[in-house]
């Protein structure tokens, strides 16, 4: 707020000529060049600060930060604004797909990342976006299973199953995640993540219905706050969350279900309507640096697809079992495909879960 009051009486002075510069100073202001600026539609807390700091340091560009809080917030704010508004966005692997597919990216130059050997080639020219032509992937990781095991014994948690267990009802956290969660109800029952079957989806919905009672919040913004804080002891959750929640409460443990965790790719991207595309370049070829992968390693908890920033890890980091899953963890791995028009029919049942019906 006082920044806010500081703009607005600034606006004012101006407008009224109160100021102590000479004229002539006021004139080569008004001709100045407008800062360089890019426009960040994001996750909440998911670049480090610093690195946003650093990077404005060497290349004067200021960096404007918007946060969302699920794939489906941010492709329906850049679908209504037709691509327009921000430079970068960072969706999640089938949020990708669909934007592309619907026209509201714009191809990312290769040609101008000079960081881009430092990706892991096995993370790149997949079938949400063949060649990379609209993405440059940043992080990925999963979701899955945190435990207080101060409270819950981590043994009783083997699978999606054991979240209707007696002895976690009432202190239980999901997401406020549609394909996230009702791809827990699609596990339990033994369907594919990416079903366009409504009666699978259904019976998905109906699973998670009898679980719903045992739950004590939806949170997204940050799922890691209610473990800490002790407002629950178990919770659905992104690995990174997990990873910081430990940093605080060593009692942390984070469990890979037997079906399988949700594993995921957030990427950037550069919607249609981009004014600062150069810039936006810059951004990301900045955040390819292996030391700005590290870092976001080190503070976030996620996995970099940098195999620069992999060789500055410290062995404990690389060994890590949160970020970095086992192989099999991985090969168990569901990964959310776009649906089309069927994500509609997941939308339906995911709120009338939340509306308690």
């Amino acid at each position: 707020m006082k920044k806010l009051l500081s703009v607005m009486m600034a606006a004012v002075i101006g407008a009224t000529g109160c100021s102590e510069k000479p004229a002539s100073e006021q004139t080569a202001a008004a001709k100045a060049k407008p800062q360089e600026k890019v426009v960040i539609y994001n996750w909440t807390e998911y670049i480090p600060a610093d690195v946003l700091a650093q990077f404005t340091e060497e290349t004067g560009i200021e960096v404007e930060y918007a946060t969302y809080e699920s794939n489906e917030a941010m492709y329906a704010k850049i679908k209504l604004l037709k691509g327009e508004g921000y430079d970068i966005a960072v969706p999640s692997t089938f949020y990708v797909e669909k934007m592309r597919k619907e026209g509201l990216l714009q191809p990312i130059q290769a040609a101008k990342l000079s960081n881009y050997a430092n990706l892991d080639e096995n993370m790149l020219n997949k079938d949400y976006d063949p060649n990379n032509q609209f993405s440059i992937p940043y992080l990925w990781g999963s979701t899955a299973i945190a435990v207080n095991s101060d409270v819950i014994d981590p043994a009783l948690i083997t699978s999606w199953q054991d979240l209707w267990r007696p002895e976690v009802a009432g202190e239980l956290m999901l997401m406020d995640d549609v394909r996230d969660i009702m791809g827990v109800g699609l596990a339990v029952k033994g369907f594919d993540d990416n079903t366009t079957n409504e009666a699978e989806i259904e019976a998905a919905y109906m699973a998670l219905q009898s679980l719903w009672s045992g739950v004590k919040m939806i949170n997204s913004d940050s799922p890691k706050t209610p473990l800490i804080q002790g407002n629950v002891n178990i919770g659905v959750m992104w690995n990174g969350e997990a990873y910081m929640a430990q940093q605080e409460m060593p009692s942390i443990e984070f469990i890979y279900p037997s079906e399988g965790a949700i594993v995921w790719v957030d990427s950037f991207v550069i919607p249609k309507g981009a004014a600062n595309v150069e810039n936006a370049h810059k951004f990301i070829d900045f955040m390819l640096r292996a030391q700005s992968a590290k870092a976001a390693i080190e503070e976030l908890g996620y996995a970099a697809p940098n195999k620069a920033a992999m060789e500055l890890l410290a062995p404990e980091l690389r060994d890590n079992k949160i970020i970095f899953p086992d192989a099999e963890d991985i090969q168990k791995g569901r990964i959310h495909k776009d649906l089309g028009e069927s994500i509609l029919v997941f939308e339906k049942y995911w709120e009338k879960l939340k509306a308690g019906v």
